[in-house]
């Protein structure tokens, strides 16, 4: 006989919850290895994109309701924020759980999928029409915030990359990969605000003294001491100099071209079904170098901060990438070295040891304190 209705639900797993905030967390990990890795050689990618929005459920949704404990954010006043995708939608999703309107300032490389979703959830999409001479299309999103701050006297922005709690809001994830792993000998993390960086890592390192933490960034950013370049890879790298940025906390750091993470993220769609945008194929070229380089036992942890469905229209359409040399071409087996980030512009994968911070003087400490902190790593 088949088992009654009540038994079937019984012996099924299922989440029950009372508030869309309620799914947000406990991801899953997935083991990457052959054929993206080296035969016996994988790594574990932590798959953020099983969050309604990505990664940044966690950060908007933390910020939002500090900020209403410490009275910064009135009930039912505005939330304003530049954004690239990614936090809009943990913010649409933070204004729907706690009563808020939303203005997001994006720019015109926005997918347009995207844009249809945050304004499908109610946020209102403001876009930018030119970039800033100096700081490029994210200061030019940040001066429009400026702006509207003064046109809505109670509203509110998070300030992302500045703001501590966008570095407090990952010590769950922290936590997570340590009971899903028990023991992580290597952090992967790509680096845009700093946040899950800064936050990921300083819980680990608690946990794991010795843990070699990974930054990826993306060629043409200044974060860790390049010259600023049109960027065509989004969520990571900035044109200013996020101070959520934990400079000492990375062992080394790499910047991936746009081609190289395209790569990347097809081969994974093709060999292991989950997969991402420029993050996610940026975090894995990297993360499968260090299986080959790392002793065979080494455990590593790949973050993977979203899904591949916004990159239908770009990383996975082959008409765009063609139209911008992103085909044709396999990643080289291994980085390019350089000794130090002002060396010279690298413009394609490229790795390096010495860790500064490339903007000291607006730290607190000044110049010798963050000299100091790069170089203990």
């Amino acid at each position: 006989m088949p088992p009654a209705p009540a038994q079937l639900l019984t012996a099924a797993p299922s989440l029950r919850a009372h508030s869309p905030a309620a799914l947000v967390g406990d991801t899953p990990v997935l083991w990457v290895g052959e054929p993206f890795a080296a035969p016996g050689r994988g790594f574990w990618a932590k798959l953020e994109g099983h969050n309604p929005g990505g990664i940044k459920d966690r950060t908007a949704l933390f910020m939002v309701e500090r900020a209403r404990e410490r009275g910064d954010l009135l009930p039912g006043a505005r939330i304003v924020e530049s954004t690239s995708g990614t936090l809009g939608l943990g913010l649409a999703l933070a204004g729907i759980v706690f009563g808020h309107p939303v203005t997001v300032v994006t720019d015109p490389g926005m997918e347009p999928l995207v844009s249809g979703l945050l304004t499908a959830y109610g946020a209102d999409v403001q876009t930018v029409g030119a970039p800033h001479p100096v700081g490029g299309w994210q200061q030019a999103r940040r001066d429009r915030v400026a702006e509207l701050l003064s046109v809505y006297p109670d509203a509110w922005c998070p300030d992302q990359y500045h703001n501590p709690d966008n570095v407090a809001a990952y010590a769950g994830l922290a936590h997570e990969l340590v009971a899903q792993l028990g023991r992580i000998d290597a952090l992967v993390v790509s680096v845009g605000t700093g946040g899950h960086s800064a936050g990921v890592a300083s819980v680990l390192r608690g946990f794991f003294p010795a843990l070699k933490v990974v930054g990826v960034d993306t060629t043409g950013s200044t974060i860790f001491g390049q010259e600023a370049a049109p960027r065509l890879m989004r969520g990571l790298g900035s044109s200013i100099y996020p101070r959520n940025v934990d400079y000492a906390l990375f062992d080394e750091v790499h910047w991936v071209a746009a081609g190289e993470a395209v790569w990347s993220a097809r081969a994974l769609a093709r060999s292991r079904y989950a997969t991402g945008g420029w993050s996610v194929g940026a975090v894995a070229l990297v993360a499968r170098h260090l299986t080959a380089t790392l002793p065979a036992e080494a455990r590593i942890a790949a973050v993977f901060p979203d899904g591949p469905h916004r990159y239908a229209g770009t990383v996975f359409d082959d008409t765009w990438c063609r139209e911008r040399q992103l085909l044709g071409s396999e990643p080289a087996d291994a980085p390019e070295i350089i000794c130090h980030p002002a060396e010279r512009t690298v413009t394609r994968w490229t790795k390096c040891e010495t860790v500064v911070d490339p903007a000291p003087a607006a730290r607190p400490g000044g110049a010798d304190a963050a000299l100091l902190a790069g170089a203990a790593r």
